[in-house]
């Protein structure tokens, strides 16, 4: 009986560590896929006369994984967003990027962190507070 409860410790232990590691996982590859994001993004508007993609323009021109592909893709438990605005007479092109978890709290949780940057950014933002991250939340 002794026995049988602390293999049931050592598995109630075991999970909750493998779930934050888990969780600490989709974070950085969150964090990481926004930087290149960023990049690819410099590429296709270096290609397109300072036009900004969405992902499936990156998927088809740079080499964006096909993981990407539609308007909010869900990878590794965060969804990612993007909001491109041409270019006008006034202002030049422009994009935003967000990478928010699916489940941000308990013990279900894909990731804690909330991810922005945007094409007038040199940085990474980060928040843990439960909101999408903007442009004034701390840099990464």
């Amino acid at each position: 009986m002794i026995v049988i409860a602390i293999i049931g410790l050592l598995i109630a232990v075991g999970g909750w560590g493998w779930a934050a590691m888990m969780r600490s996982g989709n974070e950085s590859a969150a964090a990481q896929m926004v930087g290149k994001i960023r990049i690819w993004q410099g590429q296709y508007a270096a290609r397109n006369k300072g036009k900004f993609g969405n992902f499936d323009d990156l998927i088809r021109t740079v080499g964006m994984d096909e993981s990407f592909a539609g308007e909010r893709p869900v990878v590794n438990g965060y969804i990612f967003t993007m909001q491109v605005v041409e270019p006008t007479n006034s202002a030049p092109a422009s994009y935003t990027i967000n990478a928010d978890p699916q489940v941000s709290e308990g013990v279900t949780a894909t990731g804690t962190s909330h991810f922005y940057t945007d094409s007038g950014l040199g940085t990474i933002r980060r928040t843990d507070e439960n909101r999408p991250a903007k442009a004034d939340d701390p840099s990464l």
